[in-house]
């Protein structure tokens, strides 16, 4: 359980450091350092990923840098998506999910390392299909893989929802608050009726751990140079895909 928590706190601090990219731990802390089978650590690493992202979507919103608007527009479609990707990955060999997450960690490393090409904070043109479009892909990913999805919903609110850099992170916060509970609710459902228990007490103090390790990540980020953190960050990533890769699908 120390291991775990230890991990929660790392997830923490990737999400205070970088508003994005840590609940893509999630899985594999709750894989192999709380030792739950794939179907399970993905359904739970929603509803962790879905209170860490909620408690900071709080804290933005009290701080006004929140866009509600965006919130629903691409929200709705993403609880959809969610609700649909849970569906599918209830049904289907934990195998292929953790497959399509190790694939994901790829991506996302790929993202990471590169430099970041969204700086603007002036706004834009909002293109309202594509970015429900884009909400209702992003959160089908969401329910399937047990991500939030941050580092994808990001740019498509920056570039697609016309909203400015200062007030992408903490509406996708919310975004991912409302996609990670509905895609959660749809796993208990299936797994229960198919015998499966989860393991509140795990799940609490994950959260918990979470929670106080973005409080480090905020701390760490206005002391350390961001880019270097994110390339080191992007490295883990990929160590991390190797060992589900080898450990979890092969």
């Amino acid at each position: 359980m120390i291991g775990a928590i230890l991990g929660a706190i790392l997830i923490g601090i990737s999400l205070g450091v970088f508003g994005s990219g840590g609940s893509i731990l999630t899985v594999p802390v709750l894989l192999y350092l709380a030792d739950m089978p794939g179907n399970m650590a993905i359904a739970s690493s929603l509803l962790i990923v879905a209170f860490i992202s909620l408690f900071g979507g709080f804290i933005a919103a009290r701080k006004k840098i929140v866009s509600w608007r965006h919130v629903w527009l691409f929200g709705v479609p993403g609880m959809l998506g969610a609700y649909l990707g849970a569906w599918a990955g209830s049904a289907i060999d934990p195998r292929i999910q953790l497959l399509v997450f190790v694939i994901l960690m790829a991506v996302a490393a790929f993202m990471m390392w590169r430099k970041p090409a969204i700086q603007s904070d002036t706004p834009k043109e909002i293109k309202l299909a594509r970015i429900m479009f884009d909400g209702l892909v992003v959160g089908a990913v969401t329910g399937f893989v047990g991500v939030g999805g941050g580092f994808l919903i990001v740019p498509a609110l920056v570039l697609l929802g016309g909203v400015p850099m200062f007030l992408a992170i903490g509406t996708s916060l919310m975004i991912i608050a409302l996609k990670s509970f509905v895609g959660f609710a749809k796993y208990f459902t299936a797994l229960s009726e198919q015998g499966y228990s989860f393991d509140w007490t795990t799940i609490a103090i994950v959260t918990i751990a979470g929670i106080v390790g973005s409080f480090a990540g905020a701390w760490i980020s206005a002391r350390l140079p961001r880019d270097k953190l994110q390339k080191g960050f992007a490295i883990f990533l990929i160590i991390m895909a190797v060992v589900v890769l080898t450990q979890s699908v092969l």
